[in-house]
This record gives C-alpha cells, structure tokens and sequence, in this order.
C-alpha cells in the first residue's frame, strides 16, 4: 500500500528523515496559490538586470520657443537634478535662436528620467533625444518599448505595470483594443527593455513572451529624425515630433513583433 509521509523543511533547505533518504522517490506537492507565487519569484529570478555603470551624455532639446535663454533652460532642467551643462544653438549672424539647445547632466538616472518624458518648456513641448551622431547607423536602434506576447484577457494595465516595474521604471503599458493577447511595456531605460527579450515570464500564472518592439524599417525612423527640422512657429524638429494621441510619431512607427 502506498502512503505519503512528511519531510521538514527548514529556511528553505529539506532536511533528511531520521533513517536517510535511501532509495525512496519524493514528490513535493505545492498549494495552488503558492505554487504560483513561487513560479512568479522564479521568473523573476531568471531575468537577471545588468546595471552598467553608465555615463551621461549631451542631450539635444527640439521644439524650444525662440525667446528661451539658456538661463530659462537651466532653471527648467535643474528641477529634475544637477546640471553640467546647457546651450541654445543660435545663428551666428542674427544671434537668434535656432529653436533647439543642449543640456548634459551629473547623473546617469536624471539623463533616463528627462528622456523619457516631454517637457513643457515657455509654453511649448519639447522632446529630449540622445543625438543622431551617438547612435551607430550600422547598429540595430535600441528600443525602451518590449512586446508582450500571449497575454490574457484578465491581465490589466496596472496588473502588467506592476509587475514589470520590479526590473525597471515603467513609463507606459499599452493594451490593444479589442483586445489581441498581446501589449507593449516602455521602459525608461532601453538597457532594462533589450535585457527582457527573449524571456518567458509568468504573470497570473501564464506564460508570457518577451521580445523587442523594434522598428520594421530603420532608415525610414532614420529619416523620420532627420526631417521636419525647422517647425513653423520655431523650434527643431517640431513637425517630427508632434504629439499624436499622447505618443510621438517616432513611437507609432511600424513595428516588426516576434515570438506571438
């Protein structure tokens, strides 16, 4: 006859019964919800975030007014934390303004914070990018945005976004409507969003999939970046970079999703 017996489990270790283990085979059965609270840490676990030491780079600000001094950029941008450096690009003739400037900052983490945000600066939005010419043309364009495939209908946007904010500031979660098993993640940092990929997590105890949110054809968001330079009402890259529905058109761009 077959029976079931106990085995102690202390800080996470099984301890051997009082005769050894021997030959028996041991099954370990968990409760419903705890195995699911245990296969969520594991995943967690899994998913392993490098943070690099990163160092902070100039930051190219588009769509400013042409009455914004550098002071006004100054004053505006030390809200968010310490400033090295900042600079409005002016003709060198009339000495206006040519509708966008420069700003670096001390901390690696303020750089992500501004860059994941418009700001409201004299009365305009305006957009804070790392310039074409720190990005490798050759290289694939680093997305903050992951694709989250195979998602349930009981998953929430809030649901999604707190459990994605353990790797990372999440600054948006999107869920199509009708509803397509699937949603977008944002991060703030695009090191979090690119060391996702690839991953199988389990939320509300389903399998979800992780992969890159990535532009389907990169010299078309290439040229998207190089056009529209000079709004009407002034400022740099303002057509680029309107806001439609509450996301740049940089971010509406075709995607190519895998692993759905």
């Amino acid at each position: 006859p077959q029976c079931m017996r106990g085995v102690r489990l202390a800080e996470g270790i099984l301890h051997a019964p009082d005769n050894g283990w021997s030959n028996l085979v041991y099954m370990v059965n968990y409760p419903k919800d705890n195995k699911r609270k245990m296969d969520e840490s594991d995943a967690s676990l899994a998913v392993k975030v490098k943070r690099a030491v990163q160092k902070t780079s100039d930051l190219i600000v588009l769509g400013l007014p042409w009455k914004t001094s550098e002071q006004d950029l100054k004053d505006y941008f030390t809200t968010f934390g310490e400033v090295i450096m900042v600079q409005v690009k002016r003709d060198t003739k009339t000495g206006n303004s040519k509708g966008f400037g420069f700003v670096r900052f001390t901390e690696y983490e303020t750089q992500v914070k501004v860059m994941s945000q418009r700001h409201m600066i004299d009365g305009r939005w305006c957009d804070c990018k790392l310039p074409n010419s720190k990005q490798n043309a050759d290289e694939p364009l680093r997305c903050r945005k992951v694709f989250v495939g195979r998602c349930t209908e009981d998953m929430s946007a809030d649901e999604l976004r707190q459990f994605f904010s353990q790797f990372g500031d999440v600054t948006d979660v999107f869920i199509p409507k009708p509803f397509r098993a699937f949603a977008f993640v944002t991060f703030a940092d695009d090191q979090i969003a690119q060391s996702l990929c690839g991953e199988d997590l389990i939320i509300k105890g389903v399998s979800v999939h992780i992969s890159n949110a990535e532009p389907k054809h990169l010299n078309s968001r290439q040229q998207l970046d190089r056009t529209g330079r000079f709004g009407s009402q002034g400022g740099y890259g303002n057509q680029v970079y309107s806001n439609w529905n509450g996301r740049s058109v940089g971010e509406v761009a075709v995607c190519n999703f895998t692993g759905f």
